[in-house]
């Protein structure tokens, strides 16, 4: 926990310093208001992922000089990881990056993990057996699609404060678990490492939103989820590829779903935003204590529509977590998540949403 606890410090340190600057200087401040994706009504930093990126650079040098077996590994994984990071956070600054370069600089950063940390998905479980994928023409582009994808999913769902950063923090810790269990000490210090830095800038971005996450925080904390969830799983055979299946459902099955959304059901490029994922149809068709257009009510708002989705992440994390070992027991968890949130999904776009989820205004 050592390492937890470092880059959460130095991650709520350099956040509130980036905060700071950023308000003073007027330094990337997220000041249009008037997409279909904006959901707040005051100029907001969106370089958060600096301060996480920042947090884990200390954190793995830390944990480098406290364990030098580690050295080489934890070197290589911020290296590829900062690829990742660089396009985002350069899109946060210049609004200039535009989306497929992001994605390809994420398939870079995934093909160098895939070369220099042996991050390759060679295998996928079934109920009873195995499949092995030995040539690198089906290994190399099924794992740069895979990581890739996860770090462009962690940014779609990143629409409201503490949505993201609760979710990756939620994953880390299982991965973090997982790792325990099999005595692979690389993933576990690096899952902690990346979950510290994660909560410290938490607490500037939830429930106000101090600071957003920003695409070079998303497509860093995605990369990361990526890259750790194909080393354990394939570093580590007892570990059913299917749990890293399940534990990034969530993100994964969301985009998948726009993308179906989109082209199929609305005719539209699968790149084109929108504001009908499921979190925006939460905030705008259940969070009804706080309906308003002022700052306060909209920030309210804001904050009481992550918890909703916290709660369906956990659907997956939880399970993923308890039976990571038993492929058949988590196959049958995706299939219900599956069904779960198609079943959410149409009965909130046909205003049929359960009792349960509904808050009503104060009187």
């Amino acid at each position: 926990m050592f390492s937890f606890f470092v880059s959460f410090l130095a991650a709520a340190l350099i956040t509130l310093l980036v905060i700071r600057q950023a308000k003073l200087h007027g330094t990337a401040l997220d000041s249009n208001l008037s997409g279909v994706q904006k959901v707040h009504t005051l100029a907001v930093p969106r370089i958060g992922g600096i301060g996480i990126f920042a947090a884990v650079v200390v954190g793995g040098l830390i944990a480098m000089w406290r364990e030098p077996t580690l050295g080489r590994g934890m070197f290589l994984l911020l290296a590829c990881s900062s690829v990742a990071f660089l396009g985002g956070i350069v899109e946060d600054f210049t609004q200039r990056v535009s989306p497929s370069r992001r994605l390809l600089l994420t398939m870079v950063a995934a093909g160098l993990g895939y070369f220099l940390l042996d991050a390759k998905i060679d295998r996928l479980d079934w109920v009873s057996s195995q499949w092995f994928m030995t040539s690198a023409w089906i290994a190399l582009p099924l794992t740069i699609l895979a990581v890739a994808g996860i770090a462009n999913a962690v940014n779609i769902i990143d629409g409201f404060n503490g949505l993201a950063a609760v979710v990756t923090l939620c994953m880390l810790f299982s991965l973090g678990y997982v790792a325990l269990q099999v005595n692979d000490v690389f993933i576990l210090i690096a899952a902690l490492t990346v979950a510290g830095a994660t909560a410290g800038f938490l607490i500037w971005n939830y429930p106000v939103g101090l600071i957003f996450l920003g695409d070079g925080g998303a497509y860093f904390l995605g990369f990361m989820l990526g890259e750790l969830s194909v080393l354990l799983v394939m570093r580590n055979p007892e570990v059913s590829t299917w749990y890293a299946a399940l534990l990034l459902i969530y993100p994964v099955f969301e985009t998948l779903f726009s993308v179906y959304r989109r082209l199929f059901v609305r005719g539209k490029s699968p790149g084109m935003p929108d504001g009908i994922h499921l979190h925006s149809l939460i905030f705008r068709r259940l969070v009804l204590w706080a309906v308003g257009r002022d700052a306060l009510a909209l920030t309210r708002r804001n904050a009481l529509t992550s918890p909703y989705l916290w709660l369906l992440s956990l659907m997956a994390v939880i399970p993923a977590t308890l039976f990571w070992e038993h492929s058949w027991v988590l196959m049958s968890f995706c299939a219900l998540f599956v069904v779960s949130y198609v079943w959410l999904y149409v009965r909130i776009v046909r205003f049929k949403s359960p009792r349960w989820m509904i808050i009503r205004r104060r009187k």
